[in-house]
């Protein structure tokens, strides 16, 4: 045992006397091994042993070997690195690993405050690593957030369908559902999810509670999953994009054709996955667009008019409708303007098209991608 503490020190000093800059891959890798090789146990018993493992955290921070000396030599206080690693790697397994270690710790407080912190995609990213830890804290952790308005939709999604995956999850999300304050622009998130669960039970309270949407005929839609699967034909998608009974001519524009009215689809594919814009066609209220929004304005007169508001002044407003036409209110001649809660695009346009016509839709969407 001395001699291999002998030629541990010696493998320390060597790397470490070099932290101040870059260690060299293959050096650190033997230091690790060294300090593998004495063991917990005569790590922590030797000061200087126990001082050279700090200084290796420090130097594997962020990558799963750091989730695996933490775990090894059950070293406590580094949960923000054991969350650092779970936010770059969240459905690996170093990822999972550093959050299941932080659960087991008990000491939450920096979780807590990531999930609800400014930067919405370190914390998108933990949700979804959490929801690979199947761990029995997910409802209390992410049923604040799915009921939390202030919360970005980038966060609240990904929360759902993490809670979807555990029984207690899904039956928190059914609770929200039955007492109506499952937030309206996540019902399809739930609906998709908990439709799709493997417990009799929740999957049959889902189905009256959140049905699924309804397909050409009025018959239920298969499940995402299941549609996400299926082959689409893009030649055949574009034909059902144009089709008249459809109608995403009529108010979106592609490579210069089509009407001017929605967001520019030449590039969507690029921008949105296949999951998202189907998403965006069964509920296109659940995430409208920045600049999309539609508002209704009553004149005076008793006219209606809805549309987006292009631009507006001090004495009057430019609203275009549908169509792509654009009609210029004077202020002084409008009684009443509102925002509206729904998209300016249709909700049941899949009911226009068949199963297969919905997804050679998608696989056309798919492929408009920048050039």
């Amino acid at each position: 045992m001395k001699r291999l503490l002998h030629t541990t020190f010696c493998w320390l000093a060597l790397g470490l006397g070099a932290l101040a800059q870059p260690i060299d891959p293959e050096k650190l890798n033997t230091m690790i091994e060294a300090l593998t090789r004495l063991g917990p146990e005569a790590v922590k018993a030797n000061p200087r042993l126990t001082d050279a493992l700090g200084k290796v955290l420090t130097a594997t921070r962020g990558t799963p070997q750091f989730v695996q000396l933490v775990e090894q030599f059950k070293v406590a206080d580094q949960n923000s690195g054991l969350l650092e690693v779970a936010a770059k790697h969240p459905a690996a397994e170093a990822g999972v690993t550093a959050l299941r270690l932080v659960l087991a710790s008990g000491d939450t407080v920096a979780l807590s405050t990531a999930l609800k912190g400014t930067n919405v995609v370190f914390a998108a990213r933990l949700v979804e690593a959490l929801g690979n830890t199947g761990a029995k804290q997910l409802p209390a952790l992410l049923l604040p957030l799915v009921t939390d308005p202030q919360r970005d939709g980038i966060v609240r999604k990904p929360a759902v369908r993490a809670l979807a995956r555990t029984q207690e999850g899904a039956a928190g999300l059914l609770q929200l559902a039955r007492e109506d304050k499952l937030p309206a622009e996540l019902k399809f998130t739930a609906s998709a999810e908990l439709n799709a669960v493997r417990w009799p039970e929740l999957k049959a309270e889902a189905a009256k509670l959140l049905p699924p949407p309804l397909g050409q005929g009025d018959k239920a839609l298969p499940p995402v999953a299941e549609l996400l699967a299926m082959k689409g034909d893009a030649k055949r998608g574009a034909e059902v994009f144009s089709r008249e009974a459809v109608g995403c001519a009529k108010c979106h524009v592609v490579n210069g054709q089509g009407v001017d009215f929605g967001p520019a689809l030449s590039e969507i594919g690029s921008k949105l996955g296949k999951d998202a814009l189907l998403e965006s066609i069964l509920d296109p209220s659940a995430g409208i667009s920045f600049g999309f929004e539609a508002w209704t304005f009553e004149t005076q007169a008793g006219e209606e008019i809805f549309g987006l508001l292009v631009s507006e002044t001090g004495a009057e407003v430019s609203v275009k409708t549908v169509g792509g036409a654009v009609t210029k209110l004077k202020k002084s001649d409008v009684a009443k303007r509102h925002p509206s809660k729904l998209s300016s695009m249709p909700a049941g346009l899949q009911q226009a098209m068949t199963v297969q016509e919905l997804a050679d839709l998608l696989e056309y969407l798919a492929t408009l991608k920048k050039k």
